[in-house]
């Protein structure tokens, strides 16, 4: 069975943003809140999101002009709240890029159908290699093949992966120097959120440094950051 889609709300209104992420998560969907443009580029950036209701009306960049980045990326879906309710207000919202509108108030029972409905609508298959996706990247001694699912050692030749080390080591390559949690990795890489005495991110940093570090008791390459997470400590060029 397939994991609940994860839907970011992004409203400067708290109550808004608690009452809507706490209803949706009743719904079977989890749900994540951002107060702002700024915290909805961090929060898109640390995680796997599947639709983003987004309000109109913000302090500093307002809904309209952070839909049209989100469009202009083509990576996430977008459902758009405002208390304004006008016709050129929802007109300009659909023109840049908006899947959806719904004005505020508004019944959390519409918006649930309007988030299912996106969904349906925008579903589709997203390659294993992301954004990387039909190219190669070199970082350190290695070039990562993404049509080919294998690493290109410059003096062993190549190294298969497997579907789990290749995501993961995609997710590190798309995010070098940023320091991930187990929990931002695991949804990341997984879409679910890390149980109680979760190992999986653990076990599979474990392999992947098996394969990539030049000494495995020593890396260099995937760090351990204390109390931080894990970080692809390297720079990363991707080749024509």
């Amino acid at each position: 069975m397939g994991q609940p889609p994860h839907i970011l709300v992004v409203d400067d209104h708290a109550q808004i943003r608690e009452s809507v992420t706490r209803y949706l998560a009743k719904n079977g969907m989890r749900a994540t809140a951002a107060k702002d443009a700024t915290d909805m580029d961090a929060k898109l950036a640390a995680g796997h999101f599947d639709l983003v209701v987004l309000d109109v009306m913000m302090p500093g960049e307002d809904g309209l002009s952070a839909c049209r980045r989100l469009a202009a990326e083509g990576a996430v879906p977008v459902i758009m709240l405002t208390a304004l309710g006008e016709e050129p207000d929802r007109i300009a919202g659909l023109e840049i890029g908006a899947d959806d509108y719904l004005a505020k108030p508004f019944n959390p029972r519409e918006l649930l159908a309007r988030i299912r409905s996106v969904l349906r609508r925008s579903s589709r298959g997203e390659p294993l290699a992301g954004k990387l996706a039909g190219r190669r990247v070199r970082f350190e001694h290695l070039v990562l093949d993404t049509d080919r699912q294998i690493l290109v050692d410059d003096e062993q030749g190549e190294i298969p992966l497997t579907d789990s080390e290749f995501r993961l080591l995609v997710v590190m390559l798309e995010r070098a120097r940023m320091v991930l949690s187990r929990d931002q990795l695991l949804d990341l890489t997984a879409g679910r959120t890390a149980g109680p005495l979760d190992r999986t991110i653990d076990n599979q940093i474990s392999r992947l440094r098996r394969k990539i570090e030049p000494d495995v008791l020593r890396p260099r390459i995937i760090r351990t950051v204390r109390n931080g997470g894990y970080c692809l400590a390297t720079d990363v060029e991707e080749q024509a």
